[in-house]
């Protein structure tokens, strides 16, 4: 009964920082919409976050970490979101690069 217990507080304590995480990545998403440029960033380390927030869609249910779950959801999410908003603004700037030497 007691290590049912401690996953629990195990579980909140992880989600807790999953939802911590959904607000700094928000912040990034923010700040690049805000900036609408590239720079600083590695796209390769966010986008290994992001899988391994899609690799903990799978880890949590399968280790009963159902609150960690559904904040991982949103990390993944969130990550996925920021990923597509770097691709989407390193476009334009090539674009805007190809243009400008035509």
């Amino acid at each position: 009964m007691e290590k049912s217990n401690n996953m629990n507080h195990s579980d909140l304590i992880n989600g807790i920082f999953e939802l911590l995480a959904i607000l700094f990545i928000c912040n990034n998403i923010r700040t690049l919409y805000k900036d609408k440029l590239v720079k600083g960033v590695s796209v390769i380390s966010i986008i290994f976050f992001t899988a391994w927030g899609y690799w903990n869609m799978f880890f949590y249910p399968a280790n009963g970490l159902t609150f960690s779950f559904w904040a991982g959801c949103g990390v993944a999410i969130t990550n996925t979101t920021w990923v597509l908003q770097m691709a989407y603004y390193k476009h334009i700037e090539l674009k805007h690069l190809k243009d400008k030497d035509n």
